[in-house]
């Protein structure tokens, strides 16, 4: 193993691509979440063994681009995944300019990962709490012209406690919180899609009624936060509805959105295809990007505060000091 972590209704629908989204408007984007934002970052911790690829594109769970691929490429940014940035040089190299990626594929939505059982693997809180630390250990404040993504909780409720809505509901929360309280103004938050809809709901004993039961929970107590926090005329919160998204899907061009496409090899076709799920819990390729328009859309329609002074990570020396990778 290469490198290593250590513990470190609500959306404007509009599903044509914007004919233009200005890099201007936001100078990084950073990544906070699980598998469904990893583009790389549990595939090299785990030495490139999880997820398989192929079937799996480039470490990803999914069939092709993610959404945050689809997002980058029209915003102009690329974000470093973490477990790319070498801490052992000072500074870290290589210095990222465009932002960072921190989601790992199976983190739960508190402090550890929900389906590697490996503890240096940070789950979303943990990933957030450590970019907290790392900006107040230089007495800075997060870029606020940057973009923050926050999405996670799946994992919880399909691999943890199916019944438990108050953990996730906390801990995405408590994220959430933390990204404002060091300075972050402009956040883009999903909620869950119905959890119990998806084929994966249907195997390993699980029960689909007690996951949409969850799901619902969970959204609305995350619709909650984001609505206390949307009280601040100083922040930029972009709400997407994956739940409203996914239950639409049948009428934007997805013709099977009840199996998955691995299930059926004889009409699956990989990068192209017109499944909505790829494996029985991770969107299509062609799923990512519905939700990558959706969320250029949100972007364009929501006014974005006036570019201000850029108080950001210098260097990202910190991250060395506190050793958020190894490595092995």
């Amino acid at each position: 193993m290469k490198k290593q972590a250590i513990a470190t209704g609500f959306v404007l629908f509009s599903f044509m691509l914007p004919t233009k989204v200005s890099a201007a408007s936001f100078d990084r984007l950073y990544v906070f979440g699980d598998s469904l934002s990893d583009m790389g970052n549990i595939y090299n911790a785990t030495g490139k063994t999880y997820p398989v690829s192929p079937p799996n594109f480039e470490g990803r769970f999914s069939d092709g681009s993610l959404w945050v691929d689809y997002v980058g490429n029209q915003l102009g940014l690329k974000p470093t995944l973490l477990t790319d940035i070498d801490f052992t040089t000072i500074p870290p190299t290589p210095i990222p300019t465009q932002g960072i990626n921190f989601a790992f594929g199976g983190s739960s939505s508190g402090l550890g990962n929900a389906v590697v059982s490996n503890p240096n693997l940070p789950g979303v809180l943990k990933q957030v709490l450590g970019f907290a630390a790392t900006v107040q250990a230089n007495n800075q404040t997060a870029d606020p012209d940057a973009l923050y993504t926050l999405w996670g909780g799946a994992n919880d409720f399909f691999f943890l406690n199916s019944e438990d809505s108050s953990t996730p509901i906390s801990n995405i929360s408590l994220a959430l919180n933390t990204l404002v309280g060091v300075g972050a103004k402009n956040i883009l938050v999903f909620n869950l899609p119905d959890l119990g809809q998806l084929p994966a709901a249907k195997i390993n004993n699980r029960n689909p009624t007690t996951l949409s039961k969850s799901t619902n929970e969970f959204n609305l107590g995350l619709a909650e936060t984001v609505s206390a926090l949307s009280q601040n005329q100083n922040l930029n919160i972009i709400s997407i509805d994956t739940y409203s998204l996914f239950n639409q899907a049948s009428t934007l061009g997805f013709t099977n959105v009840t199996e998955s496409c691995l299930s059926r090899p004889d009409i699956c076709n990989p990068g192209n295809n017109k499944f909505l799920i790829w494996d029985g819990f991770h969107p299509t390729t062609s799923g990512h990007k519905v939700i990558a328009d959706t969320v250029l859309a949100a972007i364009e329609a929501k006014s974005v505060p006036e570019p201000s002074i850029n108080l950001g990570i210098l260097a990202l020396g910190a991250f060395g000091a506190i050793g958020m990778l190894k490595r092995q």
